[in-house]
């Protein structure tokens, strides 16, 4: 039997949450929209992703500032749309499979798992290069906590059971896998 759903969280303990107590967050949150953390810490993730590319990071650190803006603001804003797209098919998905979830909430905690898991590798990418080992190993790992968290997530705001809730889940990480891990792994 599930708990029932608690009051929002602040957006603090919601990220920490996700990381410290990811259980109890997805069940607290499974009702609740979550857009301004989600919103806010992709679009971080994403003007800082552009450091994380070996080429991109050389790039832009020859550039002068106001050629690198634009470019970083547009990685921002692609990141934020890549976020709402994955998370609206792993919510698409959770429903074909028989789950109950929310839209808003689904998409939200799956933008902010997608950020909070790379940002371990994006920061070691950033100084060493996404050609380091730790990095390489860094991205393996985070993206099975990535999966183990969207996992887990799906089925607490789903009410399924970890196989649906991992089948939800795949195009997500895969899709993160392809665009964003092997790009510097």
């Amino acid at each position: 039997m599930q708990p029932p759903p608690g009051p929002r969280l602040h957006w603090k303990d919601l990220l920490s949450g996700i990381v410290l107590r990811p259980s109890a967050t997805f069940w607290q949150m499974r009702d609740h929209q979550v857009w301004a953390p989600a919103l806010i810490v992709t679009f971080v993730y994403g003007l800082l992703a552009v450091f994380g590319f070996e080429k991109a990071r050389a790039d832009v650190l020859r550039a002068s500032f106001a050629d690198v803006l634009p470019a970083v603001l547009i990685t921002g804003v692609i990141m934020v749309v890549a976020g709402l797209i994955l998370g609206a098919v792993t919510h698409t998905l959770a429903r074909q499979l028989g789950g109950d979830g929310i839209w808003q909430p689904t998409v939200g905690l799956s933008m902010l798992i997608m950020s909070i898991t790379d940002a371990p590798r994006l920061l070691f990418a950033m100084f060493l290069g996404g050609d380091s080992t730790l990095v390489q190993v860094l991205g393996w790992a985070t993206w099975l906590a990535a999966g183990a968290l969207l996992t887990s997530m799906v089925s607490k705001s789903h009410d399924l059971p970890w196989p649906r809730a991992l089948g939800a889940s795949a195009i997500q990480l895969v899709a993160l896998l392809s665009l964003i891990k092997l790009g510097t792994l």
